[in-house]
């Protein structure tokens, strides 16, 4: 069997793999290469040419040229669309990667055409937040071509289990799978280099996309704003901007904590976790989130955590013991900061269970020995 993951932005060198998105399919990819299957990545970039690279960890990249930029497009590679005309046959199965996503829109019309299988992955659920911002536009889309795009896909991969409740309501039959993310080796940093509690000022931190509406930024800032007068706390954002920048660091303005907060260009020279080890609590208290890999990088660096109960991580950091579970409420948050605060001195056994449970439950070998064998007995 030949496994096809497709992502449309992922880079065509396996260089710079940064953003969440990315780096989930790397991680499945490698894991597939071990477990024994044919693993390829599929992504359009915009040179000229056709390009095909062999990853460090075994699987191919073949990055088919697309010349139309412009995003969102519906717009398909004419080379990918002759490969799986021409190439692919049916013992394939693709994993289409994107919620709501032109090119992944496309992708399910070529591959249904040529009547080749294939998995939605949405990366994130389909819950009344997801819907909230851009309402028409979203609902529209789901009604016109999402809906369909599930029904007709061989199976739905979700990152937790729960997820699948909002797909039920939405009366999608689609078999569903649920596959974690995972970590790479390289953000294992050894025990001997972290440490807790060192610091004067309780730093606090968030890493990932300043997306407000996504992440819960704006709550988190009003609920840091309430417990700044009682304690010695600093809030930090790290992450590409994806347009709220500027609207976080004027509330924090009129909250009165501009000197109490900063907001950090992203680094993609460091490791996630050699960033995150080096603050205190790490924060992701999102609206809507499929699973949070930044969330688990700070497992791996052996801190707690304040997480959304939506996070498709949510399940395991409750089940280790390395942080609290809020919902996406600014009383909610003020409550789970307030309770890591006041339990300081048990951070380093709280996040070195984190740490230890992530190191044996959510490695990539693992994650993808089990989705291959989900995928076989779809296929079958």
């Amino acid at each position: 069997m030949n496994i096809y993951i497709y992502l449309s932005h992922f880079p065509h060198n396996a260089k710079n793999i940064n953003d969440g998105l990315s780096k989930a399919v790397h991680g499945l990819a490698s894991g597939l290469v071990k477990s024994g299957v044919m693993e390829f990545v599929f992504c359009e970039s915009f040179p000229n040419e056709f390009t095909s690279f062999i990853s460090p960890t075994g699987y191919e990249i073949k990055s088919f040229a697309n010349h139309i930029q412009t995003r969102p497009s519906f717009n398909l590679s004419p080379g990918l669309k002759q490969y799986i005309r021409t190439q692919m046959h049916g013992n394939s199965l693709v994993i289409l990667n994107g919620i709501m996503h032109g090119r992944v829109c496309a992708m399910s019309r070529s591959l249904k055409k040529n009547k080749i299988p294939y998995i939605i992955a949405p990366h994130d659920p389909y819950n009344p937040a997801f819907f909230s911002k851009k309402f028409i536009l979203k609902y529209s889309f789901w009604h016109l071509l999402e809906k369909r795009i599930l029904g007709q896909a061989l199976g739905i991969q979700i990152l937790d289990s729960r997820h699948a409740q909002w797909l039920k309501k939405l009366k999608i039959k689609t078999p569903i799978l649920t596959t974690p993310n995972g970590f790479s080796p390289q953000d294992v940093f050894p025990e001997t280099s972290l440490k807790w509690g060192e610091n004067e000022t309780t730093k606090l931190f968030f890493l990932g996309r300043m997306d407000t509406d996504n992440k819960g930024l704006d709550l988190l800032l009003d609920a840091f704003s309430q417990i700044t007068v009682q304690e010695n706390i600093h809030l930090t954002f790290q992450g590409p901007d994806a347009g709220d920048k500027q609207s976080l660091q004027a509330q924090a303005k009129k909250l009165f904590i501009e000197n109490k907060v900063s907001f950090l260009e992203p680094d993609f020279n460091k490791s996630s976790s050699a960033i995150i080890k080096e603050y205190d609590i790490f924060c992701i208290p999102s609206r809507f989130e499929g699973f949070s890999l930044a969330a688990l990088e700070a497992m791996l660096a052996g801190r707690v955590l304040l997480v959304s109960e939506i996070a498709g991580i949510a399940p395991h950091v409750e089940k280790c013991g390395c942080g609290v579970i809020v919902t996406p409420g600014v009383s909610s948050i003020k409550s789970g900061l307030i309770e890591l605060l006041k339990c300081r001195s048990e951070w380093q056994e709280m996040g070195l269970k984190g740490r230890e449970y992530a190191l044996n439950h959510l490695h990539w070998d693992k994650i993808a020995t089990v989705a291959l064998d989900n995928y076989k007995k779809l296929l079958t």
